[in-house]
């Protein structure tokens, strides 16, 4: 009798067809140029701007009420304090030269109201989301900034663009001024302040442009 060898038709799991997809789009979308340009403006943006970074120290009411008036100590400090910086390089400078002066305004404020936590700045560089203030958008990305942290930071953050003066937001929210696109305008090239006022044609809000693409 003879045997009847069968042939094994070889089949590709759905699992794995999806994941190679799912891959081929991603190397698609991030490689592309248009996707490489708008990584460049990010870039160049980001080495003209500080941003500024509170964070918390716990999720409930009282911290992130605190949280929130040590940034209205601080920001008035700066304010103030780095009114004649032009220049990035000024401000970076100006804040490591008075940390102890800035972290006694925040430990200041939180003795003031009533809790024993301390205060820690730093300037670090970090993952910001996309972040917008009215028709000023700043796109997600790493960036250099100005961080305190309140106690144990393990609260939800505050944040805003330190230089150019940004920070002028109450709460989570705010407009861009006249006065602070035009500061905005002085530091960054033509195709850099088009892309952050909604004047480029390129998408700035990667953080979803995948996400809507692959739907």
């Amino acid at each position: 009798m003879k045997h009847i060898t069968k042939k094994r038709t070889k089949c590709f799991s759905p699992a794995i067809f999806i994941a190679a997809l799912i891959i081929g789009l991603i190397i698609t979308y991030f490689f592309s140029p248009d996707m490489q340009d708008q990584t460049k403006l990010q870039r160049d943006i980001a080495d003209k701007i500080i941003r500024f970074h509170v964070r918390a120290n716990s999720d409930s009411d009282e911290d992130q009420s605190l949280k929130l008036k040590v940034k209205d100590e601080v920001v008035a400090y700066l304010t103030n304090a780095m009114k004649n910086s032009d220049s990035k390089t000024d401000s970076i400078t100006y804040i490591e030269n008075h940390l102890d002066d800035i972290t006694a305004v925040a430990d200041t404020t939180i003795k003031n109201e009533g809790y024993d936590y301390k205060a820690t700045a730093y300037i670090t560089n970090e993952y910001f989301p996309t972040k917008s203030y009215g028709d000023v958008t700043i796109p997600c990305g790493s960036y250099d900034a100005f961080r305190i942290d309140i106690g144990s930071s393990s609260g939800q953050n505050w944040w805003c663009v330190l230089y150019p003066p940004l920070c002028f937001v109450e709460g989570s929210y705010g407009v861009a001024t006249d006065e602070s696109k035009m500061l905005l305008k002085n530091i960054l090239d033509e195709d850099e302040f088009n892309y952050i006022s909604g004047s480029s044609s390129k998408d700035i809000s990667f953080d979803f442009k995948f996400l809507s693409f692959f739907k």
